[in-house]
């Protein structure tokens, strides 16, 4: 069912209000100022029914130059505006900038009301009509089907509404119902006896009684007492409709316009937008770099500066990017629209559309940062996915992140990024908690960089496997979840890119140069095990003739990697020749045959050696479970 949002636009006095009257039954200024001034302040909202029972939300906007704030925030959501004219006065000024707003802010559907037509004669009106649809031309509204009503006697009203039924039903289309709920708040009270309330247009999803949500940028959770829509007390609201919520949690003063309710951890708060920037081209400013400026999106109206990236100046007519530092958090959308003013005078003289929420601080003239932001402007969801994920280039991002900065939900993200994975783009890792995105391109980069470091490293290092796995993590990706970056390893490794080797990650297929120095230090190595046999050596105690120590570790390590040698013991580290401990294995297997305990002056006996050897054998022998320590330090039994 379709959910429809009407909205009035035009100058003071042209009888916006007074055509709602018309259309509803009900007087939408509220407050006594507006009774008494006979202008519209704030926002007022009403309703009415077509006749194939479809229910039509309206919204009466301010006309006048000095509340073009409220009429902004009414806009938000709109299906349908309807343009009044007074016809015995035509376009004015403030009609013209109402224009350029609906225009910035992608309102896409119009009607041209002439109304007042009961104060001027036929020849007048036809002339008028003429002239208006002239002047609308190269707007929005240009070719806009026109309504002739008079809204103090109720000519030309059913004739409007048919003309309204007729583009509800062709051209206006649903909302979607299933996305992330969203709320920019536009009004804030407080009711006796129920507490906080908030109204605004449900821009997109559904809210139900007893949901929880969060309110931004304040970030506070707060849970949902009550639903009414059109005055009606309701369990669930979908997009498209005006709703009052009664929260709870929340106090009044804590809220204003400009509050976004959406699902907790949604959104994110943030003081810098990226976006495209356009100037009208009427305008008679200019956009400098860094000139300060009223934002208005939403319902939200903040300060700003504009940075603009690809241009030192914006002239009327001109679109440019830009990155806006916020002076306040906002939470924004990719897609949204807003507008810009300069604040003295009050003038719109521009707005455009984010591209990106949640940006990082770009460079200005910057190629590369040029470059991603006209992929958003022109990309679908799958191709900001990309850079979102291409851009964690020191971490990979969780689809919880993703969905976040990217203002939308995990289901409503998960097809593109189906795609991305089929097409190789991006990798995925699931874990418990969450989904994790690493981007080829980053996936390539860091496995370069490895390469480029082992070839150095092999440089430095000609005896050694590879880099451990452990170094690699805190050289490269130590923001890395060490579950992930076990992930992240496989993946180069089932792409060929890197090989892993007993914790050493190396280039594929590398083997150790087995030249005439290594030929050397192993002949030393294994001569002098040999000689020592159960009388093991530390290795400070190895006579290494002319090499260094760190050379003739290489070498040892190789050996132990070759399982020609051995490490034994834990308190005092010592080594040998692997074959030996092979027999001590035998041995004592062979000594559990016919004995429960084997003791550690048992095995120094049985081999001949030292008490200070000894029980490095009985500690290799609990590694490789042989035996087990029970009771006394000195006892073993078999594994």
């Amino acid at each position: 069912m379709k959910h429809i949002i009407i909205g009035t636009a035009g100058h003071i006095d042209h009888g916006k209000t007074t055509l709602i009257h018309a259309l509803t039954g009900r007087n939408t200024d509220r407050l006594k100022e507006e009774q008494k001034r006979g202008i519209t302040i704030e926002l007022g909202f009403t309703w009415f029914d077509l006749k194939d029972h479809t229910r039509c939300g309206i919204i009466d906007v301010p006309g006048h130059e000095k509340f073009i704030n409220n009429m902004v925030a009414g806009v938000v959501g709109m299906d349908l505006v309807l343009m009044v004219v007074a016809a015995d006065e035509g376009i004015m000024p403030q009609t013209k900038e109402h224009l350029d707003i609906l225009g910035l802010l992608g309102i896409e559907k119009t009607i041209l009301v002439l109304n007042k037509c009961d104060t001027v004669d036929e020849e007048w009106l036809s002339m008028m009509e003429e002239d208006v649809k002239e002047e609308l031309k190269g707007t929005i509204m240009e070719g806009a089907p026109v309504a002739r009503v008079s809204a103090m006697t109720g000519d030309g009203i059913e004739e409007l509404k048919e003309l309204i039924l007729h583009m509800v039903k062709d051209d206006v289309k649903e909302k979607d119902v299933n996305s992330i709920p969203r709320l920019p708040v536009d009004r804030v009270f407080s009711m006796p006896g129920f507490g906080t309330v908030v109204t605004g247009t449900l821009l997109s999803g559904s809210i139900s009684k007893n949901d929880t949500l969060e309110v931004f940028p304040i970030g506070k959770e707060c849970k949902i007492r009550n639903i009414q829509v059109h005055e009606t007390n309701q369990d669930k609201c979908e997009a498209g409709q005006r709703v009052a919520l009664n929260i709870s949690n929340i106090h009044k003063d804590e809220l204003h316009r400009g509050c976004v309710i959406a699902p907790v951890g949604s959104m994110e708060n943030s003081r810098l937008m990226d976006v495209k920037l356009t100037v009208l081209k009427d305008s008679n400013r200019n956009i400098k770099n860094r000139d300060r400026l009223h934002l208005f999106t939403g319902t939200s109206e903040i300060l700003c500066r504009a940075i603009l990236l690809d241009k030192d100046e914006l002239v009327p007519g001109e679109t440019g990017l830009a990155q806006l530092l916020l002076e306040e958090e906002l939470a924004t959308k990719r897609g949204d629209r807003f507008i810009v003013r300069f604040y003295s005078p009050l003038e719109t003289i521009g707005g455009g559309i984010v591209l990106e929420p949640n940006p990082r601080k770009k460079k200005r003239f910057n190629e590369d940062a040029i470059e991603e932001l006209l992929k958003k402007e022109s990309g679908s969801l799958a191709d900001v996915c990309e850079l979102n994920i291409r851009a964690e280039t020191e971490d990979l991002i969780t689809l919880k992140d993703l969905a976040k900065n990217m203002s939308h939900s995990a289901e409503e993200l998960r097809p593109y990024l189906d795609e991305l994975i089929a097409d190789g783009i991006i990798y995925e890792f699931p874990k418990n908690k969450d989904i994790f995105f690493w981007h080829r391109d980053n996936a390539f980069i860091l496995s370069q960089e490895i390469v480029r470091d082992l070839k150095k490293f092999y440089e430095k290092y000609p005896y050694r496997a590879g880099i451990k796995k452990a170094e690699i993590h805190s050289s490269y990706m130590k923001k890395v979840k060490l579950n992930v970056f076990e992930e992240c390893i496989n993946k180069l490794v089932s792409e060929n890119l890197i090989e892993v080797r007993n914790e050493y990650v190396c280039l594929p297929g590398y083997e150790i140069n087995k030249d005439e120095t290594y030929l050397s230090i192993e002949k030393l190595l294994t001569d002098t095990f040999e000689t020592a046999g159960y009388a093991f050596l530390r290795f400070s105690e190895i006579d290494k003739k002319k090499y260094s120590d760190e050379v003739v570790m290489d070498v040892l390590r190789v050996m132990m990697d070759e399982e020609k040698a051995v490490k034994v013991g834990i308190e005092l580290e010592m080594y040998t020749m692997k074959h030996f401990m092979d027999v001590a294995e035998q041995k004592v297997r062979e000594h559990f045959k016919t004995n429960e305990i084997i003791t550690i002056s048992e095995v120094r006996e049985m081999f001949e050696t030292s008490r200070k050897c000894a029980k490095p054998i009985i500690e290799y022998m609990d590694v490789i479970k042989v035996t087990k320590k029970v009771g006394g330090e000195t006892e073993r039994v078999a594994y």
